[in-house]
Parts: structure tokens; sequence; C-alpha cells
């Protein structure tokens, strides 16, 4: 399927403001199951763009704005190719062999990144007591269906608020709340998935929801987040716990990392005044060939 994302981001200053330096991910990434045809980004006040793979491979680009100011502009504009790919998830390991790769000490070497904590997945005694609530590897059958009961779970006993929490909030506060956003149960998810042995990163990317109704598919959020973890004999596997579901064509994804610090879409410092207004404008659409 063909998808055309247009993302806006607008920093409107009480006051002009000077020597803005800024670092943005808004580039979505070509892999197995997408393509990336086509993505032109645009900066008013206008200024030369540099670009570079960061350490997780995400594209990224930087940019400096010295002359006074009271208004930034970021517009990306991409044109994405998703691809209906077969994971093999039919094609699975014995459990037994499973069990004995994750805990092996090359698997746990190998991913050591994607399975400690961070400060938005910090494993505390309160998030042990609840995913010790969910399933294990034994009682699901397989890493595979232990992934999709975890995303089930999630999905089924937490409501989706998207007043509940802010951009800072922590899995043991959203594990206190019941309540959150897509940021919110993606690092969930990941540190449950942490906590058993399974390697999983945060995704940023997009969500196609143009023709969806219901569910906790949000009309208005800027992006979305879900997490990828590693299944032994398949490798990574998406999974929305927001939505309950694999990702499929709707799903764009920007990056990857350890958590939302790693992938933030749009961040930077300047020197001025604090009085600042944010606006986020997102459109994702089907692009019918003709």
């Amino acid at each position: 399927m063909k998808l055309e994302i247009f993302h806006q981001t607008i920093y409107t200053y009480k006051e002009s403001v000077e020597d803005s330096v800024n670092e943005i991910r808004l580039t979505p990434r070509t892999d197995s199951r997408q393509s990336c045809v086509k993505h032109l980004l645009t900066i008013a006040p206008d200024t030369e763009l540099f670009s570079y793979q960061d350490y997780f491979g995400n594209v990224a680009h930087a940019f400096t704005v010295n002359k006074p100011h009271r208004e930034l502009v970021i517009k990306s504009h991409s044109l994405v190719v998703t691809h209906e790919t077969d994971q093999n998830v039919y094609n699975l390991l014995p459990l037994k062999k499973e069990k004995e790769i994750i805990k092996s000490e090359p698997f746990q070497n190998t991913f050591a990144e994607y399975l400690n904590g961070t400060s938005y997945t910090f494993i505390t005694e309160e998030i042990k007591k609840y995913a010790a609530t969910l399933p294990d590897v034994e009682s699901s059958g397989s890493v595979y269906q232990l992934l999709r009961d975890i995303s089930e779970t999630i999905y089924s006993s937490f409501i989706y608020d998207p007043n509940a929490t802010h951009v800072h909030t922590t899995v043991e506060e959203t594990v206190k709340l019941r309540r959150g956003v897509c940021q919110d149960f993606a690092h969930l998810m990941s540190a449950v998935c942490r906590i058993k042995g399974i390697p999983s990163r945060y995704i940023s990317g997009y969500h196609f929801i143009g023709d969806l109704q219901g569910g906790h598919a949000d009309y208005n959020q800027a992006s979305h987040a879900w997490v990828e973890a590693y299944v032994p004999g398949i490798g990574w596997v998406g999974f929305d716990p927001t939505n309950n579901g694999l990702i499929d064509w709707r799903y764009v994804k920007v990056g990857h990392g350890r958590d939302y610090r790693d992938i933030v879409p749009v961040k930077g410092i300047y020197k001025g005044t604090a009085k600042q207004t944010l606006s986020v404008e997102v459109d994702v659409k089907v692009v019918k060939d003709e």
C-alpha cells in the first residue's frame, strides 16, 4: 500500500529567539516491510540541513537558526510503500529451543541494550510484580504467543486516556494509573518483555486510521508508538498494545531505540523567552495508483 504523510510542527514564541539548535527524526526507514520512496523536509526560517545515521540506524537531521525569529516551522512530507511480509510466525522453534536461546549468554550479550531498563522503563519491584501477573513463556507455549498475550493484556486492562499522562511518564506511573497513551503502553510492554528475557525496542512512526472507528485509535496524535520484540527463529516482530494488533500495511516506521528518548521526533534548544506555543499536525492518507 502507498501512504502519503504530512507532518508539520510549529513553535511560536512570545518574543524573538535566536541560536536555535535542533535535531529531528522524521524520515521513514526503508526495510523489509516498507520502502520510503520520497521524503522532503522544509524549515522556516530557511536554513541548511545536515543528515546522518544515528547509533540505531535511524535517519536524523540537524540544523541551526542563528538569526532572530518569532516562529519555527518544520514540515515533513513522505511517500512510503508498505509491504505485507510473511513473518513466518507459524514456523516457530520448539519451546525448549527458544528457552535455551533467550537464556544463553551470547543472546543476552547481543541484545543487552534491549534487555535492560531505561529511565522510562526502569525495572522496579512494582513493575516486577505487575509482570508476574502476566503469562510467561511456559503458559503461552512460545515466545511469539507470549508477546501476543502481553499485548492483548495491556490493551484490555488499561484505559486509553490522552489526559492522564505526559511525555515523561514512566512505566511505574502507568501501572499505578492504569491508563495512558501509545507511548506509555509501548514503554510498558517493552519493560515486561525485558523482565521476561525478551529483547524489545520502542518504535516511533505513523498509523493510518482514516477508515477506522472506535477502539483506541487517537485521531489527534502527532505520531504513533509501538513495540518490536525479538522472536528466536523469526527476528524482530511488531506489536501494537494500544490497538491490540500486529503491524501491517497501516504502520509506517520512522525509527527505533531503547525508549522514546532515543527517537524524539523534534528536539532542540534556543536562546530567548521560555514562553512558547507548540502546534503539531499530521495527516496520513492512502494514495491510489491511477
